[in-house]
């Protein structure tokens, strides 16, 4: 892809009491022929924003909860894609919240994401790795795996393609 635009990204893993990870499935309005994925919530960051505050932000957007503890962050990594006509090179952190439950509410999603997205639910990592479904990060459900058994790292580390 040439001509990639830059973005800065905070991404949220959103688990429940029994560890059940919240993800988005979603896909380019521009090219619905090339079927959908499944994401964690988050996205860009604003002008003058820190990834926490983005990650904040785009959790209460996208789901509709408010006042959560973030930790880390946990991994990082940097994703070129084309979505909606646009070619990116994404460059993302991601947090680690819990929640005991939530019902999600994307009252909140903009134009685009009510265009782009098409359902959510919440994924046992058992589920994750038995899904045929494209799931990013690609190694979300082993990663998550090694996040949950080892714990917060010091600083966070990769987990791209």
């Amino acid at each position: 892809m040439a001509d990639l635009l830059e973005r800065e990204a905070a991404r949220v893993l959103l688990l429940d009491s029994r560890d059940r990870l919240l993800l988005f499935q979603g896909g380019d309005p521009a090219r619905p022929e090339n079927g959908s994925w499944w994401i964690t919530p988050g996205g860009g960051l604003e002008v003058g924003e820190d990834a926490e505050s983005a990650a904040l932000r785009e959790l209460r957007e996208e789901t509709g909860l408010n006042g959560v503890a973030l930790e880390g962050p946990v991994w990082q990594r940097v994703a070129e894609f084309e979505f909606d006509g646009m070619g990116y090179r994404q460059s993302e952190v991601f947090f680690l919240a819990r929640v005991d439950t939530h019902e999600v509410d994307t009252s909140g999603f903009d134009d685009l994401e009510q265009r782009a997205m098409v359902g959510h639910r919440w994924w046992s990592i058992d589920e994750m790795e038995l899904s045929d479904d494209v799931i990013y990060p690609r190694r979300l459900a082993v990663e998550l795996r090694r996040l949950l058994a080892d714990g917060l790292p010091e600083t966070p580390y990769e987990v791209g393609e």
